[in-house]
């Protein structure tokens, strides 16, 4: 063997080497779905008191700044904006679990979120969200079901009980067409909440 086929076999080897090994150093991106009330931020938090590493949802801190615009729903006045600014966000969120220090990092909600919820009200968007949604793929879905007995609606909650089970179907296409598969967590305590996700991943 020629000293240029040694050094390209070298080569090769390595490159492989890196490749697996920026595979494995890959963080764990699990992110919680489902309609509106039912349990994520409850369950979020009982993640993070046993020390896990979770991302809150974000779509409350943009309808609460618009609010303090002047703009009382801005998902309902203008759900474009609103929607791009949360697929930037998430989008963030992403990018940000990805370098975490943290193996496993829990988001409040994905980027198909944003998806779901166009397709709900039936409005139009851009290519990008859709694009945004395949280049940024997450390890595994929770998805925790409609619960009326736990149901509550406030200022930021504006849906019907009715409303969130049509969400919950459009979370669960959207999901599925961006090539899924779902785990459903049963209705129970938080603490069996938790249980359940951290014995699947």
């Amino acid at each position: 063997m020629h000293n240029i086929d040694k050094i390209l076999l070298i080569f090769k080897k390595n490159l492989l080497l890196l490749f697996i090994l920026d595979f494995r150093m890959k963080n764990e991106i699990i992110v919680l779905i489902g309609g509106p009330s039912s349990g994520k931020s409850t369950l979020i938090n009982e993640l993070v008191n046993h020390g896990h590493t979770c991302f809150p949802e974000i779509s409350r801190e943009i309808i609460k700044k618009a609010q303090e615009d002047g703009i009382d729903q801005l998902f309902l006045e203008n759900p474009l904006l609103f929607s791009e600014l949360l697929l930037e966000g998430r989008k963030k969120q992403f990018l940000d679990a990805q370098n975490h220090e943290s193996n496993i990092v829990f988001i409040d909600r994905g980027l198909p979120d944003v998806v779901a919820y166009m397709d709900f009200i039936g409005d139009t968007y851009p290519k990008i969200f859709t694009e945004t949604c395949i280049n940024h793929k997450y390890t595994n879905v929770f998805m925790l079901p409609p619960w009326k007995e736990i149901y509550t609606s406030d200022k930021e909650r504006y849906e019907t009980f009715e409303q969130a089970l049509e969400i919950h179907n459009h979370l669960v296409k959207t999901y599925e067409k961006f090539g899924y598969q779902i785990t459903e967590v049963p209705k129970d305590t938080v603490e069996k909440r938790a249980a359940f996700i951290l014995e699947r991943i």
